[in-house]
């Protein structure tokens, strides 16, 4: 059977139009796609950020009020035991120490002559010059001058000690941490004037997340030193706080450092990493993963063949914007981490620049 003339015409016209679009699709490009080859990562919850501090470390204020005269000591300052650290006006205090005195001295007085009525009394006794009951009273009023003398003894001492709580010493050798007063304030008792460590024996102090598990005490951690992660130093957890801080919902974890060296000086800004099995894991981010029949995918790409292939994959715990890979894809790979929703099986693709966690 002769075909007409168009359509011929339109036979050969539609050929050529599926021709060139074969040609099209057969010249397209390699699409630009963002990458990450994966690498084993640590777990969110092994590494925190924290100081350290001085395992023993006392806040050194008065045991009574006054107006601070004098601090000898600044942040800092190394002192020895015994040493003053300040001064309170003590005035008040040193004219109460003279009226105990004067009362002890009035009360060794009467005392004294209590004593000598007494002894007068039992004399005339002996003679039938008194009667027993006035001997009887004699010994009362020297019982009681004698109470008298032991109450002001006391209360000498009483005052005398409070004079002492007008000079802070040092408890021990150790460091300035912190002041809590400046010349010229008045001061409560207990109020923290001076703060003293011990810089010998230090702690790593770090605030975990409340629900970070894996910390407990007598775990293990490597310290480093933010400002020089060379700088590293074993410890082990030795007080776990029993409760999180209601505000930030962490708990506060001290970490006893093992034979620190110098440079890791009171105050030094550290990362704790805690060491033991099965810390660490393959992480992508939640941008390279697809969900296809309900079930977690990842794009891979063959490097070799310049293609993507999707792969079935496991998902743990997040961290941020990331998963962490359970099975699927193994250290090594490299997972297409943008657009994973607008690719094809077998795709070509062109590795960009590689994203990053």
């Amino acid at each position: 059977m002769r075909m007409s003339v168009p359509l011929a015409i339109a036979v050969v016209a539609a050929l050529a139009l599926a021709g060139c679009k074969k040609e099209e699709e057969a010249a397209a490009p390699p699409r630009p796609v963002l990458s990450l080859v994966v690498a084993p990562s640590a777990l969110p919850g092994t590494r925190f950020a924290g100081t350290v501090q001085a395992k023993v470390q006392a806040a050194l204020g008065s045991r009574v009020a006054g107006r601070l005269v004098s601090r000898s000591v600044h942040v800092g300052d190394l002192v020895q035991k015994g040493d003053v650290l300040a001064v309170l006006d003590a005035t008040a205090y040193e004219l109460a120490v003279r009226s105990v005195r004067a009362e002890l001295s009035s009360a060794e007085a009467t005392l004294a002559s209590a004593v000598a009525n007494q002894e007068r009394q039992k004399t005339l006794l002996q003679s039938n010059a008194a009667a027993k009951a006035a001997v009887e009273s004699a010994e009362q009023s020297r019982e009681a001058a004698d109470a008298g003398v032991t109450r002001a003894r006391t209360a000498l001492v009483k005052a005398e000690e409070q004079l002492s709580y007008t000079r802070i010493l040092a408890e021990f050798d150790g460091v300035v941490v912190a002041t809590g007063a400046e010349v010229g304030q008045t001061v409560s008792p207990g109020e923290a004037i001076v703060t003293v460590a011990r810089p010998d024996e230090r702690d790593a102090v770090v605030d975990i997340p409340e629900t970070s598990g894996g910390v407990a005490v007598g775990s293990r951690f490597e310290v480093s030193l933010q400002i020089n992660p060379a700088v590293t130093v074993k410890g082990v957890v030795r007080e776990v706080a029993p409760s999180a801080d209601a505000a930030t919902r962490t708990r506060r974890v001290k970490i006893a450092l093992e034979n620190p060296p110098d440079t890791v000086r009171l105050g030094t800004t550290i990362t704790a990493e805690l060491e033991g099995p099965d810390l660490t894991a393959l992480m992508v981010p939640e941008s390279a993963v697809l969900t296809k029949d309900g079930k977690p995918h990842v794009w891979l790409v063959d490097a070799g063949k310049g293609e993507v292939h999707l792969v079935p994959v496991e998902t743990g715990m997040t961290a941020g914007r990331s998963l962490a890979v359970t099975s699927g894809i193994k250290e090594g790979d490299r997972v297409v981490t943008a657009g994973v929703h607008s690719l094809e099986e077998g795709q070509k693709v062109k590795i960009e620049d590689e994203a990053s966690l």
